[in-house]
């Protein structure tokens, strides 16, 4: 779900809370050594999103933060934040090229540069949250 949060509306943090859960606490943020990533530089997105970022001038850059049941990745366009809610269950990550991670949910993705240790780091630590926090499936069983 893509949604503008640059006014601070109650709907829309009740959206994201109902999603992704409540943010981590100050104490869990420190106990997992942060919970947002370093600046990414975007290199590809879906249409939707792209139609955004071509309105401004700047370069193309976001952030992704782990919640509880998730992740929001972030971005601007012009004067407006936007944020692509992606909850684990719809979350598929992919590392295509060499230096390239594939975020996707439905219909939307964003393609970012992955250059710095920093950033492999990060995404090595939603992946394997997700793992740990997944539900028991059949087979584990």
């Amino acid at each position: 779900m893509l949604l503008n949060i640059s006014y601070n509306d109650k709907d829309v943090v009740r959206k994201i809370d109902e999603e992704l859960g409540k943010p981590f606490t100050l104490k869990e943020r420190f106990k997992m050594n942060g919970i947002g990533s370093p600046k990414l530089f975007i290199t590809q997105t879906s249409t939707e999103i792209h139609n955004l970022l071509i309105l401004d001038n700047n370069t193309s850059v976001c952030n992704v933060e782990l919640r509880p049941k998730g992740i929001i990745v972030g971005f601007r366009s012009r004067l407006d934040s936007y944020a692509l809610i992606i909850p684990f269950y719809k979350l598929t990550i992919y590392k295509g090229e060499a230096s390239v991670y594939s975020i996707y949910r439905d219909h939307y993705f964003v393609k970012v540069k992955s250059d710095t240790k920093a950033v492999q780091k990060f995404f090595k630590k939603i992946l394997d949250y997700k793992a740990d926090n997944a539900p028991t499936s059949i087979e584990d069983l």
